[in-house]
């Protein structure tokens, strides 16, 4: 995986996913403080950039957001501190508090995540979410509590994991959980839909052999043809996607398929984006 400066400009095409993770060191830190200096970030992103306690975590969010607005811009042929934002209905209600979306950008979405001192961020032209997360987020003996949250198959898998070897249990359970928050933003519904809906699975790697006694569900089998406990099939017209990031961290990307396309067409290209 490359470092780069750009990802591309121009629309993008049905399937197709740009991905871009950024780190969090010092010459991408100090950008992003020229950049906020500068103007380039608005007034509500440094509001609140300026309400962080840490300085950590107020570099994140600078980084992370200069660098959203850098690949907007690209694709849309702006400045980046012309790209604005606005709040797009939400799925639940229809009220304007759902996931952000670029002002007059039509066929332009993207999904923003951050943890530790990585920050990732994905564009597509349909609906898509994106989730990293420290690989050690739920270590062994840590994180119990949130996994016995998720869908009753997913908690079955992880079960059938934890009792051969906590190791595998641990990254599985982050592997779900990303997998599981990617979905769930890219459906604009984000965790306050509830993690225990949705069945996504834990991902290549960690399938069951488990096989459902009933007829499988109008879909898609996943890969190898097998079900997981319960018969549960991950949602339909969606596409999730591992994505390579720095060691430590695990992610994952989820696209809503355009009509016709299947999942095995999804391209994904992720890469390093350098701030200087």
């Amino acid at each position: 995986m490359s470092g780069v400066e750009t990802m591309g400009m121009g629309a993008l095409a049905p399937g197709q996913v740009e991905v871009a993770w950024i780190a969090v060191t010092p010459a991408n830190v100090a950008a992003a403080e020229a950049a906020d200096a500068a103007g380039v970030l608005d007034a509500a992103e440094r509001q609140r950039a300026a309400a962080f306690r840490r300085d950590s975590d107020r570099s994140l969010y600078q980084v992370a957001h200069l660098a959203l607005r850098r690949l907007l811009a690209e694709r849309l042929g702006r400045d980046p501190a012309a790209v604005t934002f606005r709040r797009a209905p939400c799925p639940g209600c229809g009220q304007l508090h759902g996931r952000p979306e670029p002002v007059d950008a039509p066929g332009l979405e993207f999904s923003l995540s951050h943890s530790g001192d990585l920050a990732l961020i994905a564009l597509a032209a349909d609906p898509v979410g994106a989730d990293v997360e420290r690989a050690d987020a739920f270590a062994p003996g840590a994180g119990a509590e949130v996994a016995n949250q998720l869908h009753p198959a997913e908690r079955a898998e992880l079960a059938a994991l934890a009792e051969r070897s906590p190791q595998r249990w641990a990254a599985a359970a982050v592997r779900c959980w990303v997998r599981k928050e990617a979905y769930l933003k890219g459906t604009g519904m984000g965790l306050g839909r509830g993690v225990e809906h949705d069945y996504v699975g834990l991902g290549p790697g960690f399938g069951t052999a488990v096989r459902a006694a009933q007829e499988p569900p109008t879909g898609a089998l996943p890969q190898g043809g097998v079900l997981p406990p319960g018969g549960a099939l991950p949602p339909a017209g969606w596409e999730l996607r591992a994505v390579e990031v720095p060691s430590g961290y695990d992610a994952a990307i989820a696209l809503r398929l355009p009509s016709g396309l299947p999942g095995e067409a999804v391209r994904v290209r992720s890469a390093e984006l350098l701030l200087t």
